[in-house]
């Protein structure tokens, strides 16, 4: 069931809607990006004005501009870190098209679905945003621990904690527009095994830069199909 799901999701990838939400979700994040590091970049001049004082050395003029690129270089290094928990929680706002699309082209004879509020969407976004960071943040520093042990923890680690994650957010996000948060809590419990067991196939992508800015349209999709085919079932 899961691989005919991801697979059946991967042929739906031309749809204009998911190139949409692609778009959105990776312009919005680059525009964020951009913004944090004018940011950034302004605060750091500020707080050492255009001339600073060194001991033993006495004022200096080109601390600003090594301040500046310092700032250059750490939000590059950032920036391939946040990428793509930013492009996740970003692109999640509009994901409810993404399995509009999937239900109008596989699911065409099912009534119309509840609408999921905007300011529920964007709560989700950034509650999802930051147990996504935090999470691979213990995960990071639980494999580096454990790399002195086992060569692959690193990948088991990062896969399975972002399996958990992933699968809990798009089955989430499938379920609610059709059976709402509460129906949608307790078929994901019921589901558990299953939906960690497709949200770590969604997390192996999550690795190879590029590639993992389109796990949020997939897994959506993925997850949509999941959906319908567990009630299906039932």
């Amino acid at each position: 069931m899961i691989l005919s799901a991801f697979f059946t999701a991967l042929g739906q990838l031309g749809d204009p809607r998911f190139r949409r939400v692609l778009f959105l979700g990776v312009g919005l994040t680059i525009a964020l990006l951009i913004a944090s590091y004018v940011g950034v970049l302004w605060l750091v001049r500020w707080l050492v004005g255009e001339n600073a004082s060194l001991p033993f050395i006495g004022s200096v003029t080109w601390l600003n501009d090594l301040a500046g690129w310092s700032s250059v270089g750490l939000m590059l290094v950032l920036s391939v870190f946040l990428m793509m928990p930013i492009a996740s929680a970003i692109t999640s706002l509009f994901l409810d098209e993404v399995a509009q699309a999937v239900e109008d082209r596989h699911y065409p004879t099912l009534p119309p679905a509840q609408p999921v509020p905007l300011i529920d969407q964007a709560l989700d976004a950034l509650g999802f945003l930051g147990v996504l960071i935090l999470a691979n943040i213990v995960a990071l520093l639980l494999a580096t621990v454990l790399l002195f042990f086992v060569a692959p923890a690193w990948a088991a680690v990062f896969w399975g904690l972002n399996g958990f994650l992933l699968g809990r957010e798009y089955f989430t996000l499938a379920a609610i527009r059709r059976v709402g948060r509460v129906e949608a809590k307790r078929l994901r419990s019921h589901h558990a095994g299953t939906i960690w067991l497709a949200g770590t196939l969604m997390a192996v992508p999550l690795s190879v830069p590029l590639l993992n800015l389109l796990i949020p349209i997939i897994g959506a999709a993925t997850f949509t199909h999941i959906f319908h085919k567990t009630q299906a079932r039932r």
